[in-house]
């Protein structure tokens, strides 16, 4: 009789062992499916937590060089040095924005500034010392370290709506629009609500600021924007008027640098790129220190990908944590089969060994107990895939939830958008009125083809390992030796 068909009769008549075997082996089949699932969904997630949430890069000055050079140079004269800015210029940071790994880019300059034709928002201890100031120095005007200080933050950006507090939702814009690249050059400004109710200044409006170290450095600003803010200031901060958070006022750039004066034309403090993948904001450092004019021996590139790594740090302590299930499920599985098998193989010792006394073949003894337990695992396998989307879904929504709880915490602002780089390799310069993240509602993430394969392959393994460890123990014997040990 061929051995399949003896195999599918010793099933039929074995129909409760072999529904023990159905069942046990359709919860290592459905077990391991969610592990693969769980992978599925852990590495879906992880892309998508790339996508939304990126990393960025920081051109800033080297301030331990910086301060290296500075002792050299005391050193060998022996004089105090006295620290020194150094600008970046803008040139040398433009040249990475036409990178291809970058989403946006965004350049600061800050400075101070007097309010000449407009009063700022004081403290109530300003206030009181307005009046008992000396008529020697402008109203709000003071001193700090031998320099003059303004009563305005001046902080100039080639986008607001992707300078940090825009983004992280302290502040938002309520009127006007935001400042783009395509006001380089010009004199526009985004003031604080409170500074514009105080003062009777809409959009439209003109304002006049001054330099704190140069009176004859005037710069009128146009009212592009109107924006609130929610922070606070901090406790040494409220204590100088330019850093109370509504006298902070945004302009482009190149207005700020003209407010320090001639030297600082053309140059920024510090230039922010922002990169799509954060896997590939390390060959963007590399290219930029290969390619670019910077001068790196003065300059840095700063890295962070903090917000990606606390994003994806539990997507792969989930996806470490399938792995072990499709380990120890498959490991157990295959176990608990064997024992299974083995014991079934002691009450059918007197079977193998007629069996065997009348010719039949070892292999294809063998051969009927991988049959038996592979129709036992074709069952199970279609049990675990009618059932396996069901838990694929159950774990896709947790960590879609877990996504979008993060990603509620995100704003993304308009200057990102557009599918990366625009016109001459720039990013997209769209302004807009309220910058909106657009969240996903839906993550398609389900049983696959490859998940299938993968637990078919692993079910195949378990079913010949399962079956070839009891039955060698048995068919190694010869069928008078297997006969007459049967009681």
């Amino acid at each position: 009789m061929n051995f399949i068909k003896r195999a599918w009769l010793s099933v039929k008549a074995r129909k409760g062992k072999s529904l023990l075997q159905i069942f046990v082996f359709s919860v290592i089949c459905v077990l391991v499916l969610a592990g693969l699932s769980i992978q599925t969904a852990a590495q879906k997630s992880g892309e998508l937590a790339r996508q939304k949430l990126g990393a960025d890069v920081t051109l800033q000055v080297d301030m331990e060089k910086l301060r290296e050079n500075m002792q050299s140079q005391q050193q060998s004269s022996g004089e105090r040095v006295r620290f020194r800015p150094e600008p970046i210029p803008v040139n040398s940071a433009e040249e990475l924005t036409s990178y291809p790994q970058i989403k946006g880019y965004n350049f600061y300059s800050s400075t101070t500034a007097l309010a000449a034709t407009f009063e700022p928002i004081e403290s109530t201890e300003d206030a009181e010392e307005t009046t008992t100031e000396s008529t020697n120095e402008a109203p709000g005007q003071g001193r700090m370290g031998g320099m003059a200080q303004g009563d305005l933050s001046i902080q100039g950006v080639t986008y607001t709506d992707s300078s940090t507090e825009f983004m992280d939702g302290t502040s938002a814009l309520v009127d006007g629009e935001h400042i783009t690249e395509e006001d380089t050059g010009k004199n526009v400004a985004l003031i604080e609500q409170t500074l514009a109710e105080e003062n009777d200044l809409t959009t439209g409006h003109t304002i006049t600021v001054t330099s704190p170290q140069d009176d004859s450095i005037t710069v009128e600003l146009e009212v592009k924007g109107i924006y609130s803010t929610s922070s606070s200031g901090s406790d040494q901060g409220m204590n100088s008027t330019a850093l109370i958070p509504y006298n902070k006022i945004y302009v482009p750039y190149t207005a700020s640098a003209a407010l320090k004066g001639h030297d600082f034309e053309g140059t920024i403090d510090s230039a922010v790129y922002y990169i799509e993948d954060p896997s590939e904001m390390e060959s963007f450092v590399n290219q930029a220190q290969q390619e670019s004019s910077i001068d790196f021996d003065t300059f840095k590139l700063d890295a962070n990908d903090q917000l990606y790594q606390q994003m994806v740090g539990p997507i792969e302590n989930v996806a470490s944590f399938s792995n072990n299930i499709v380990y120890l499920v498959s490991i157990a599985g295959a176990i608990i089969l064997a024992l299974m098998i083995m014991m079934s193989i002691r009450e059918r010792k007197y079977e193998m060994g007629v069996l065997l006394a009348i010719g039949e073949l070892r292999y294809k003894l063998v051969g009927q107990f991988i049959v038996e337990v592979l129709l036992v695992a074709v069952i199970s396998f279609g049990i675990a895939t009618a059932s396996g989307n069901a838990v694929a879904d159950q774990v896709s929504d947790q960590l879609l939830n877990q996504e979008m709880e993060s990603a509620e915490q995100m704003n993304t602002p308009d200057s990102f958008r557009g599918g990366g780089m625009a016109g001459r390799g720039m990013p997209g310069l769209q302004a807009a009125q309220s910058p909106q993240v657009d969240t996903i509602e839906d993550l398609d993430v389900s049983v696959t083809g490859d998940n299938l394969g993968l637990l078919a392959i692993i079910g195949l393994i378990i079913v010949i390992t399962a079956s070839l460890l009891p039955t060698f123990s048995v068919i190694r014997l010869q069928p008078k030796t297997i006969l007459s040990r049967q009681d």
